[in-house]
């Protein structure tokens, strides 16, 4: 039982420690840093398969709230489902739950207060000079970042989707998606509910 809580604690400080780094990293959100996340979970520690990951994007994003809500439930998918953690809580299965909710605030923590600090700090200082000729450039450079990370996201959630192979379906909906929300009325709630409801059809 030593050994099996022993590697529990040492995943949690290994998941802290990553994402704590991509807290830092995160330029535009939490959601900008999926594909790290999906390469640290699924490919590399294989902790969560590819659809619980995709599963807990999707929940999340289709939950009113903030938009980085799949943080903690990725965490709490890793205290869940993940084999150390089911080889520690063999012998009392109602520890599974302390481990879930204890690994979602982990990951949640580990996302939220080291890019809370550091945009308070960057956002004080850049009013403080944001008449500044290359404060203004620094803003404007960033936006085709963020705006690359987000496609990042798409195509790694994307590629992992079913229908990917047959008919590139789910980059087909995302591309008329963007196309609606950028060029006409149409409010974004609308687009993920119509979204929500083809993927229970099954058509994507």
């Amino acid at each position: 039982m030593s050994a099996q809580w022993a590697l529990v604690w040492a995943n949690g400080w290994d998941l802290l420690v990553h994402f704590t780094s991509l807290s830092l990293l995160a330029i535009g959100g939490a959601i900008t840093v999926v594909p790290d996340m999906h390469r640290y979970l699924v490919d590399e520690r294989a902790w969560l398969s590819a659809d619980e990951f995709n599963s807990s994007i999707a929940l999340a994003q289709a939950a009113p709230g903030p938009n980085m809500m799949f943080v903690p439930l990725l965490g709490w998918y890793v205290g869940f489902n993940a084999p150390f953690a089911q080889a520690a809580t063999a012998s009392m299965p109602w520890l599974s739950w302390v481990l879930a909710i204890g690994f979602a605030l982990l990951a949640l923590f580990a996302m939220l207060l080291p890019s809370s600090i550091l945009s308070y700090s960057a956002a004080a200082w850049a009013y403080r000079n944001q008449y500044r000729v290359w404060v203004q450039a620094f803003k404007l450079g960033l936006a085709p970042v963020v705006m690359t990370l987000l496609l990042s996201t798409a195509w790694i959630m994307a590629s992992h989707h079913p229908h990917w192979v047959d008919g590139l379906a789910p980059a087909a909906l995302s591309l008329t998606c963007a196309y609606l929300v950028a060029r006409t009325r149409i409010h974004l709630l609308w687009l993920l509910g119509a979204g929500g409801l083809l993927g229970a059809l099954g058509w994507v």
